[in-house]
């Protein structure tokens, strides 16, 4: 895989390139945004195994969005079920980055249970309800950092992973490291984008709570249209920094 070395300012460009391809078909891709989570609620809800079955359908599930956004980037016509086009893409592999994903996560909050005796894990597997006690525990925030820095590396590896996986039709393995050395690569310009999705989420809210002491109603209804305008933005920017990155993924086929 041939990966891109962006200058930091293509970060602030990927939010726009987002907005932009959004606007092309809100409809489609906000559908696609809101089902997916959907989706991934549903699967957390079964019993005893709903985690896991969420983890390793995430990777497919999110291929699917990219393909609508590759599809409203073409102007080539999709409906809805193109959701599902991920898990006729190198499957195995998807499930694999899903699993390995998983197995990360448990090793990042294990590491966290050595500091703060398991605070933080309980409080992200819902065992443990978040009270001031808990917040005001010095522990807890060491083990937030803890966190922080085990899960930055492993975000790293995930982030393109789905897309080289079933694009680039690579092992969950290679998707991992390609996708690890690309974020690496181009830390300046995410870094740049981390600073812009902010923004871009801070500004507006700023706005939003101004109306609200002017008027409840005025703030409520760009209070609803924030979330459902911004989300599907956010996820056509992973399309529009993958793109950027490596270009068109496609297999190797002198490999």
């Amino acid at each position: 895989m041939q990966t891109r070395t962006l200058p930091a300012q293509r970060g602030w460009a990927w939010i726009t390139e987002g907005f932009a391809l959004w606007k092309r078909n809100p409809a489609l891709l906000t559908f696609l945004v809101f089902a997916y989570w959907f989706c991934l609620l549903v699967l957390a809800a079964v019993p005893f195994v709903g985690q896991v079955l969420m983890s390793l359908a995430m990777p497919a599930l999110s291929l699917g969005i990219y393909n609508g956004c590759k599809a409203v980037a073409q102007k080539r016509k999709t409906g809805p079920e193109i959701l599902v086009s991920g898990f006729k893409q190198n499957l195995p592999e998807q499930i694999k980055i899903g699993g390995i994903y998983l197995a990360g996560t448990f090793v990042v909050l294990g590491l966290t249970a050595l500091v703060d005796g398991g605070i933080l894990a309980e409080l992200m597997l819902g065992k443990r309800k978040l009270d001031d006690a808990t917040a005001d525990d010095p522990l807890l925030t060491a083990s937030l950092l803890v966190g922080t820095l085990g899960s930055t590396p492993l975000m790293m590896a995930y982030w393109f992973a789905p897309l080289l996986a079933g694009w680039g039709r690579v092992s969950a393995v290679k998707a991992m490291f390609f996708s690890f050395v690309a974020c690496w690569r181009n830390w300046r310009a995410f870094f740049a984008y981390g600073i812009g999705l902010m923004l871009a989420v801070l500004v507006p809210g700023m706005l939003i709570g101004l109306l609200g002491l002017i008027s409840p109603i005025l703030g409520t209804l760009p209070a609803i249209a924030l979330p459902v305008i911004f989300i599907p933005v956010v996820f056509a920017s992973f399309y529009a920094n993958a793109t950027d990155v490596f270009g068109q993924i496609a297999p190797d086929e002198s490999a």
